[in-house]
């Protein structure tokens, strides 16, 4: 189970940074990420900036998923990321594929995964 909390938030994380991101980008993330304001031009670095951290990030967890630390920045990424699109814009979260759907989950398998690589009880199953 803890592999398999490993690689699911893992390749999610690069997931959500490579195709909605990166490889183009998706009329929410445009959507989302233009609600902070900025120019057009602006708004594209940082979109495309973003899904390089989340792909880095991805990349990370997999690689690194014992440490606390980095257990930790992904349960406050997901946090932060499902505020900021609260308070950005609300609306999305009445989508049927939204941030409520992906996020709270992940945060939950992230917690798990947490309290069993804490517990010095973990077997890689």
């Amino acid at each position: 189970m803890i592999q398999l909390a490993r690689y699911v938030i893992g390749l999610t994380w690069i997931y959500h940074g490579l195709f909605p991101k990166l490889l183009q980008i998706a009329p929410l993330e445009q959507a989302m990420t233009g609600s902070l304001g900025f120019s057009e031009d602006i708004t594209y670095q940082l979109i495309k900036s973003a899904g390089v951290g989340e792909v880095f990030f991805g990349l990370v967890f997999i690689l690194l998923y014992r440490s606390k630390v980095v257990q930790l920045l992904n349960l406050a990424g997901l946090a932060g990321l499902l505020v900021f699109a609260a308070v950005m814009t609300p609306h999305f979260l009445l989508e049927a594929f939204n941030p409520v759907t992906t996020n709270i989950p992940l945060m939950v398998l992230g917690y798990f995964l947490l309290q069993q690589t804490g517990s010095g009880h973990a077997k890689n199953v």
